[in-house]
């Protein structure tokens, strides 16, 4: 479901529609009174002009790509006891549908900015599986040569600039990088992705706000699964509303709370293209569950934060399945078996690649 305007509070009110998707909608009625006090000598944003982003939903390609991330985070929840995973891992299994719906709907150009948890976005934005299992195994081919490991991921190849592990810090980089990219007069925009959490820091109030003031070419994805680590939302905001924090700055805001990857789709194109034809910053809530531990491959229910009964009515709709299904069994056991193959190939590729020299502690240092 994709409701402008409605606060994530009321999804327990929305329950009954949850099956059906709304393909046609407005994007908010919380949109932004033009100011002539905004304008700016930067050179103008051609409309859509060499951008290449994807106008039509694929089942087959948001299928395949989220049985990537959840068959990549399946195997190094087989093989963490090992240690072969050289880092603390932050696992997307239940959130995947939101970097897929959101990547599939940006253009080959745009760009990306992410969490911790970046595995699903990483991925979702075209970054190479083998060179991401590289860098899990803390071996010199990885994304980033071994040294950042699960929570400093990176593809800037395919606009995924990068990833940190500091609670909200990815947001003024983005907005940052919007601002370079509308003093260039590209047409270009820039994707960031934040938990819940992000929105408690001061730096969320100060990068939002820039955005809308300079009208910035950025697009907010909020994935609120409802937890900063093990704190509820409502332990920690006497009003939950996320997306209305972006309207009082005047950002124009949706929310997608039926956890389909198709529905994310739909409201990213829609917030896309009007960024690409100047309308400034949008911002994007997207109702998500993550079903194992904050941090690590366990499960964590005995920790008694939130109930069992909660948990399995996301997993019940998982939209893994449920996309698989609504494609033919055979393009399914293709797909299927296609994944398996790259993931093979690539834990085979980080096996045999070396750690790195320690000279490789001095490499892209700058202080």
């Amino acid at each position: 479901m994709i409701a402008p305007g409605v606060p994530s509070s009321s999804t327990n009110q929305t329950d009954s529609r949850i099956a059906n998707l709304v393909r046609v909608y407005r994007l908010t009625s919380h949109s932004r009174t033009p100011s002539t006090t905004q304008k700016t000598d930067m050179p103008s944003r051609e409309k859509n002009s060499a951008v290449r982003a994807n106008t039509d939903f694929s089942i087959e390609t948001a299928y395949r790509q989220m049985l990537r991330i959840r068959k990549t985070e399946e195997k190094i929840i087989e093989l963490y006891a090992s240690d072969v995973v050289k880092s603390p891992v932050h696992l997307s299994i239940g959130q995947e549908f939101v970097s897929v719906g959101v990547c599939e709907a940006l253009g080959q150009d745009d760009t990306a900015f992410g969490t911790y948890r970046s595995h699903a976005l990483y991925l979702a934005k075209g970054g190479n599986l083998r060179k991401m299992w590289a860098e899990l195994y803390g071996k010199e081919d990885g994304c980033a040569r071994g040294k950042g490991g699960s929570m400093h991921l990176c593809a800037p190849e395919a606009g995924m600039v990068g990833t940190s592990a500091i609670v909200a810090s990815s947001l003024p980089n983005a907005v940052g990088y919007a601002m370079a990219e509308k003093m260039r007069g590209s047409n270009n925009i820039v994707a960031v992705f934040f938990g819940d959490g992000a929105t408690d820091e001061g730096v969320f109030h100060e990068s939002i706000n820039f955005a809308a003031l300079k009208k910035l070419p950025i697009l907010f994805v909020c994935e609120n699964n409802l937890f900063a680590i093990y704190s509820h939302v409502s332990s920690r905001m006497a009003n939950v509303g996320f997306a209305e924090r972006a309207g009082a700055y005047g950002v124009p805001y949706l929310n997608v709370d039926d956890g389909r990857a198709e529905s994310v789709f739909e409201g990213t194109r829609e917030a896309v293209e009007r960024i690409r034809n100047g309308d400034g910053p949008q911002f994007m809530e997207c109702l998500t569950c993550r079903w194992r531990d904050h941090v690590g491959p366990g499960e964590d229910l005995y920790l008694g934060y939130r109930s069992e009964q909660e948990l399995n009515s996301w997993i019940e709709k998982d939209d893994l399945p449920r996309t698989g299904r609504e494609i033919g069994e055979a393009q399914r056991k293709a797909i299927d078996a296609e994944v398996e193959r790259e993931l093979a190939d690539a834990l085979q590729f980080a096996e045999a690649s070396n750690f790195p020299q320690t000279t490789e502690a001095y490499h892209y240092v700058y202080a």
